[in-house]
């Protein structure tokens, strides 16, 4: 099945030959060797008709590409070491035959030992464009980008959009937002057929993949401290926490010690896979932000549904979710809102402090977004919007909600948005 991942491959196509480490960072299975080696590839070859002999695709965790260089995946991992770049380089040196140019597509370059070094040296020579692709947002750490000497850019994936999703799904878009609110949007579940086959396909990625990835990588003794925290973390999505009450938590439910500075490593470790994605409260009128808590989501519902044994299907949640990840799929820097009101209470004045669920900034554009499930009510309609009356700026406010919608804007001037209206229309919030 051929998904189209069309807002990825432009951003590809607007990077080339431009000097660059082009780095595709995402979580593992969100499509990335996919977006690189099939899409970008069959671009180079059939669009720009580049020789395929200048083509060199090399995959790191690849024990048929790993064995061309006398190197042998299972010895790596028993041997707990990372891939001899001597070896690669010898390779790669049999390959450039002449002074034309050349593309370079390695997946999964983390597993190359000093790759910054060997990037850094390809990037010295005016032939080769570097596509590159990981599954670590180490590859963007300061020291990552000090030694590429400001020359690395970054294109993040995420699982499916619902758009993308819905683009290759075989039924109409209510079905489709069931499926997708309930399995997410890790590409080959498109494939599979059945409730069992995507239950039993997400549960050996959370648990043989995701996990055992951490574990390995951090040399963790064991998974149950992480596995568990991680099974808190995915209860709790869209509400407000921190490591202080995440630690009160692990003390009172699960009647064990996990301390706030183990629980602050965990979670940085899941945000370091691309399995979490933290969003920190900016007080609005205050422009500052704050540091705890904060709000974490899944960079992919299915994956969060399935750690939790399909058990807590909240649809009020995970629509929030969904919101979140569709607007860092647009390329927003998303943030939780904090608006401070003086208000008047029993003859006092009191400082009280309103939060709209996602300030989504990209360039000079700003958008304050509520996330509202239903309402029913007068008195919902007020509890949702009071946040947003708050706000003396000029920048666009809108209410998400699920269902179809007859009014697109409120008596204040609020943009009411459907759900799959939004979804499935890259220029909504502009409509």
């Amino acid at each position: 099945m051929r998904i189209k991942r069309d807002r990825y491959l432009e951003a590809l196509k607007l990077r080339m030959n431009n000097g660059m480490v082009k780095v595709i960072t995402g979580m593992r299975r969100s499509g990335k060797s996919h977006l690189l080696n099939v899409i970008f590839f069959e671009y180079l070859k059939d669009t720009l008709k580049v020789d395929e002999k200048h083509i060199i695709k090399f995959a790191f965790d690849s024990a048929d590409d790993l064995e061309l260089i006398g190197e042998d995946l299972i010895e790596l991992k028993k041997e707990n070491r990372k891939v001899d770049p001597k070896k690669f380089l010898s390779y790669i040196k049999n390959k450039l035959v002449d002074d034309g140019q050349y593309y370079f597509l390695l997946d999964e370059i983390q597993n190359l030992d000093a790759f910054e070094s060997v990037l850094n040296g390809y990037l010295r020579k005016g032939n080769i464009d570097l596509y590159v692709t990981g599954s670590n947002s180490k590859f963007l750490s300061s020291d990552v980008l000090t030694e590429f000497e400001g020359r690395g850019d970054e294109i993040h994936v995420l699982p499916l959009s619902f758009g993308e999703f819905f683009s290759s799904y075989n039924g109409n878009k209510e079905e489709a937002y069931e499926e997708y609110s309930v399995y997410g949007g890790l590409p080959l579940l498109l494939s599979m057929p059945t409730d069992e086959q995507k239950i039993n396909y997400l549960n050996a990625q959370v648990k043989k993949t995701y996990i055992n990835d951490i574990v390995d990588r951090y040399d963790l003794k064991d998974d149950t401290n992480i596995s568990e925290l991680l099974d808190v973390l995915a209860s709790g999505i869209s509400s407000l926490t921190s490591p202080s009450k995440l630690e009160a938590t692990f003390k009172s439910v699960k009647n064990t010690v996990l301390s706030r500075l183990s629980i602050s490593k965990y979670i940085d470790y899941f945000i370091d896979a691309f399995l979490l994605s933290k969003a920190v409260r900016y007080d609005v009128k205050g422009k500052k932000y704050i540091d705890t808590p904060f709000k974490l989501y899944f960079e992919d519902i299915g994956v969060r549904n399935a750690k939790l044994g399909f058990r807590q299907i909240e649809p009020t949640h995970i629509m929030e979710n969904i919101i979140y990840n569709e607007l860092r799929y647009r390329g927003f820097n998303v943030d939780v809102g904090v608006v401070e009101s003086r208000e008047k209470e029993n003859g006092k004045d009191v400082r009280k402090y309103y939060e709209v669920d996602f300030l989504a900034s990209l360039g000079s554009k700003k958008y304050y977004i509520q996330s509202s499930y239903d309402i029913p009510s007068e008195e919902k309609w007020i509890q949702e919007s009071k946040p947003l009356n708050k706000i003396d700026d000029s920048f666009k406010k809108i209410i998400i909600v699920r269902n179809p919608v007859v009014n697109r804007f409120s008596d204040q001037g609020f943009m009411i948005i459907s759900l799959l209206d939004f979804l499935l229309d890259m220029n909504s919030l502009d409509r």
